[in-house]
C-alpha cells in the first residue's frame, strides 16, 4: 500500500504547498492529496496556503512535484454536492478539477455531501438532486480517465443505506468510495463493518484517529471531523484503524492511505506516520513507494 498525506496537515501552520512537498521528501513520503480552490487569493499568492490552485499551471505543478519525487494520489474538490448550490457551483467546480487532474497525473478526486441535510429538500429529492451532479461529473470522468471518489464526510455519506444508493447512481467503474476512518467513527458507525461492506468500492482511504475528549463530546452527533488534533495512534480508533488495514491487505488493496491530522508543523503527522509504518510492518504490508 502507499502512504501519503492530505496537506491541510498544514493549513495552521500555514505551509506553502512546496514547503508541503519539501516535508514529504524529508519524510521519504511520496503521495500527497491537497484541495484545489478556483482563482487565486492572498493567502494563495504570498504561499500560507498548502493547497493548490486550479489557475495553477497543472503541467508546471507536475514538474515542481517530480522534483521532490512526489505525485497526487488524489485531489480534494469537495464541494457539498447535496443541496442546489452543488448542483449550480459543485459540479462545474469538479468538472474543473478532472481537467487539471488528468493533466498533472493525478488518477482521483474527492467529492462529498454537506454535513447536514437540506432544509429545503426531503431525502429522497437531495438524493434526486445528487444523482444528476453525479451522472454529470461520471460523464466527464469516463472521457477523462478520473476516479471520482464520494468521501464518507456529511448526512447522506455517513449513513450506509442512503451511500449504498450513492455508490449506485451510475453504473460505471469510475465512481468510488473515499473511505475515512474518522468521519465514519465520529458519526457513530462501526468503521470495521462500514469497511467491510463498501470494501470492493474503496478506491482511496484516509487514515484518521480521534481523541477521546472528541468523541466522548461529539460521537454519534457530528458527521465529519474538518480535521483531527489526534496523531494516528494516539486516539481512540487506533484498533479499529489497525483492523480495518487487515481487511484491505485481505482484499488485495494497493491504492493510497492519506494521513489526516493535524500537522503542528511536523510533530503530529510525524508520530502520524511513524505509527502507521510500524503497523504496516507489523501487518506483513508492504510499503509502495
Amino acid at each position: 500500500m502507499k502512504i501519503g498525506f492530505h496537506t491541510d496537515a498544514f493549513n495552521s501552520s500555514v505551509f506553502s504547498f512546496e514547503k508541503a512537498l519539501e516535508w514529504a521528501k524529508k519524510n521519504d513520503v511520496h503521495y500527497i492529496e491537497s484541495g484545489v480552490i478556483e482563482g487565486v487569493s492572498w493567502i494563495h499568492g504570498l504561499g500560507y496556503f498548502p493547497h493548490i490552485s486550479l489557475t495553477d499551471d497543472p503541467l508546471k505543478t507536475r514538474k515542481l512535484m517530480e522534483n521532490y519525487d512526489v505525485r497526487f494520489s488524489q485531489i480534494d474538490a469537495a464541494y457539498p454536492l447535496s443541496g442546489n448550490e452543488g448542483l449550480y457551483y459543485g459540479v462545474a467546480y469538479v468538472l474543473k478539477s478532472i481537467q487539471w487532474a488528468k493533466l498533472v497525473g493525478c488518477p482521483n478526486i474527492a467529492t462529498t455531501d454537506g454535513l447536514k441535510k437540506p432544509v429545503y429538500l426531503s431525502e429522497e429529492k437531495a438524493l434526486e438532486l445528487m444523482k444528476r451532479a453525479y451522472s454529470t461529473i461520471i460523464e466527464y470522468a469516463e472521457l477523462y480517465e478520473i476516479n471520482i471518489n464520494i468521501e464518507v464526510h456529511g448526512y447522506f455519506t455517513t449513513n450506509p443505506e442512503l451511500l449504498e444508493k450513492m455508490l449506485n447512481f451510475v453504473d460505471s467503474n469510475r465512481l468510488g468510495l473515499n473511505f475515512d476512518t474518522g468521519n465514519s467513527f465520529i458519526a457513530g458507525r462501526d468503521p470495521v463493518e462500514f469497511c467491510k461492506r463498501f470494501i470492493d468500492k474503496i478506491k482511496h482511504v484516509h487514515i484518521k484517529d480521534v481523541s477521546k475528549s472528541l468523541a466522548d463530546s461529539l460521537r454519534g452527533k457530528d458527521t465529519g471531523i474538518g480535521i483531527s488534533h489526534s496523531a494516528v495512534g494516539e486516539g481512540v480508533n487506533s484498533d479499529n484503524i489497525k483492523k480495518i488495514l487487515e481487511i484491505l491487505k485481505d482484499r488485495g488493496y494497493d491504492g493510497t492511505l492519506s494521513i489526516e491530522c493535524e500537522g503542528m508543523g511536523g510533530p503530529l503527522i510525524e508520530k502520524s506516520l511513524r505509527w502507521l509504518r510500524k503497523t504496516l510492518e507489523e501487518l506483513g504490508i508492504p510499503e509502495e513507494k
